[in-house]
């Protein structure tokens, strides 16, 4: 079921997003993930994707929201992004969830070209508990989470 919100915003409803888990996970740290992409079959990567988490013993999978079809921005000559929120749990650290998250990205094709370029997967540690870093590397909250309707439209389906 799709639900258009603007002229640019669509919400998309599957079986899988929204998705709320029915058991309770022992797994200590909660961590939003936004997830996005704009080339192939996005939605079907997405459903990919929460299979391969819900396979993957490192991860529980607590709930998802709907998928955003919204445009780009930055590098504005692409195609539209799909964009969702999921929350799972795990005891990987803020350092560990990059690492696996960017396996992912890399298993689905992700090639990272240019700043804000077209990917097909793409990745990003909205929040991890309730904790505030900044490395190199990563940093959390993720930077734009507040301003970016890719991240806000989606958390507010949860």
């Amino acid at each position: 079921m799709k639900k258009k919100l603007t002229n640019t915003l669509t919400l998309y409803y599957t079986n899988l997003y929204p998705y709320k888990a029915n058991k309770i996970s022992k797994k200590q740290h909660k961590v939003t993930i936004g997830i996005g992409g704009n080339i192939g079959n996005v939605i079907f990567l997405f459903k990919k994707l929460f299979l391969s988490f819900l396979n993957d013993s490192r991860f529980d999978i607590i709930k998802t929201s709907a998928i955003l079809k919204n445009p780009p921005f930055g590098f504005l000559d692409q195609d539209d992004f799909y964009n969702a929120i999921i929350v799972i749990k795990t005891n990987l650290s803020p350092t560990q969830c990059l690492r696996e998250f960017q396996r992912y990205e890399k298993r689905y094709k992700r090639v990272r070209s240019f700043k804000d370029a077209p990917r097909t997967l793409d990745i990003d540690i909205i929040f991890y508990n309730n904790i505030k870093l900044k490395t190199k590397k990563l940093t959390i909250p993720h930077i734009g989470h507040k301003t970016r309707q890719s991240v806000q439209i989606p958390l507010k389906t949860l």
